[in-house]
């Protein structure tokens, strides 16, 4: 296929042929995928600048978005891909296959940093998803950051770039520039630019910006990253969110009241941190979805209602595909055993098939479907099972559809059930306003307080 690019695409590809160190933070569905790889093919074969170039992404856009753009393009014929993954043999031999481009997932990439060292032998590095390296405690961060000093090109790609705060750059923009626009450490970065917000005698528990300091941030990025979002550039088909709500029946709704007061009635102090938010969502969230993983790993089921509230919608699709997220696996245990002719997205080939038109109902986690993927030609309804409340998460999740490519109405269902916690989640922390854990916390304490007042 001939690539002809959008101006915006040009203009983020000369970013990177003139910025060696150079962060892409486009809006999901812009095209990162394909503005790198021409870039990389005219930095390798026009300006002689690379040699080996390594690829660094989630597991599924490694394997199936990243060979598949290498593919499409015709201006990327005779660009050759090795793709480091499997047993650490396969990995091995896939890093001695003759190629220009090496794509791994981000887990081996410790493995990587330790086999070579200071051996290092890629001069560009691409990490796909940036944000993914927003955590400076995270291994995969850390390892990184020893063979920076070695990495003479470097692109940083991510449509979320802080997802839950500014805090979240300061890692992630070390990888681009070693430090020279926000500091050599994630200390001075806070000291600088943030204050402590909720503490206890001993332990900060969350930071806020200081007044002016957001502005100054954005202002040491420019030169390092660019930012674009779809609305600016891209006309995309109008996108529908439609609630569903269904009712519990009345032993289960008793059954989910006692369970939420007993968990939720030890915090009636409001002190609740994000773990404890995570472990109390988590259980609410199961019962409202029909079963609940008990203290030995079994799953006692308790209703169907979702379950068959998913079948009136996918009849009412009349035979167009589906694309359904789930939370729990035991979720799309249910969900396949209703629908034996539905295909996980973690399957080899999902993908292909599902844009294809070959598969009628394809299930996904949004933690597997959330970044990377290209879902847009298969279809354009998505039904949300059960909730994530993770905002980046869900952002990422429903733009596999509504994104570059996709020629209808998108319509997103999300199935409730009334009076739980599933319509705090949609309507309070998913709903955009908020984009950090902290919304969820509240949205707790919300919910206790009506509790105490039932």
């Amino acid at each position: 296929m001939r690539y002809e690019p959008y101006y915006y695409q040009d203009y983020a590809e000369q970013f990177i042929l003139e910025n060696p160190e150079a962060g892409l933070f486009l809006d999901m569905g812009m095209g990162k995928t394909a503005i790198t790889l021409s870039a990389i093919e005219k930095l390798a074969r026009d300006y002689f600048d690379v040699v080996k170039v390594l690829v660094i992404a989630p597991l599924k856009p490694a394997k199936e978005t990243w060979p598949v753009e290498l593919k499409k393009w015709d201006n990327l014929k005779g660009l050759k891909a090795s793709l480091v993954i499997g047993t650490e043999k396969e990995r091995a031999a896939a890093l001695s296959a003759d190629a220009e481009i090496y794509i791994i997932n981000r887990e081996n990439v410790p493995w990587l940093v330790n086999l070579y060292r200071k051996r290092w032998p890629f001069d560009m590095v691409v990490i796909d998803e940036l944000s993914s390296f927003k955590s400076s405690k995270a291994i995969r961060f850390r390892e990184l950051k020893k063979v920076r000093k070695y990495i003479k090109r470097i692109v940083g790609l991510t449509g979320t770039p802080s997802p839950n705060g500014l805090l979240d750059l300061w890692a992630q923009v070390y990888l681009l520039d070693e430090g020279k626009a926000l500091g050599k450490t994630i200390t001075g970065y806070r000291e600088k630019y943030f204050l402590p917000d909720k503490r206890n005698a001993t332990t900060i528990f969350s930071w806020k910006i200081k007044d002016g300091a957001e502005e100054e941030i954005y202002k040491r990025l420019d030169g390092v990253c660019i930012s674009m979002k779809t609305s600016d550039y891209l006309q995309l088909p109008e996108r529908l969110t439609i609630q569903h709500e269904v009712e519990l029946p009345l032993k289960v709704m008793e059954q989910y009241r006692q369970l939420e007061r007993d968990m939720l009635l030890p915090f009636s102090d409001g002190d609740i941190d994000a773990g404890t938010a995570g472990i109390l969502t988590n259980k609410l969230l199961q019962l409202s979805g029909g079963s609940v993983y008990d203290e030995n790993g079994g799953v006692k089921d308790f209703h169907d209602e979702k379950l068959n509230k998913l079948e009136q919608l996918i009849e009412e699709a009349n035979g167009q595909p589906v694309l359904v997220f789930y939370a729990y696996k035991h979720e799309r245990n249910k969900i396949l055993a209703r629908f034996p002719q539905a295909v996980d997205v973690k399957e080899d080939t999902a993908v292909a098939k599902w844009n294809d038109g070959d598969i009628p109902i394809l299930l996904a986690h949004p933690a597997s479907a959330g970044h990377g993927l290209n879902l847009q030609f298969g279809g354009h309804i998505a039904i949300w099972y059960n909730l994530t409340w993770s905002l980046e998460l869900y952002q990422q999740a429903n733009k596999r559809l509504h994104r570059m490519g996709q020629n209808e109405t998108v319509l997103i269902h999300h199935i409730l059930t009334a009076g739980t916690l599933d319509s705090y989640i949609l309507n309070v922390v998913l709903a955009g306003k908020e984009q950090t854990q902290e919304a969820l916390i509240e949205a707790l304490r919300a919910r206790i307080k009506e509790v105490l007042a039932a």
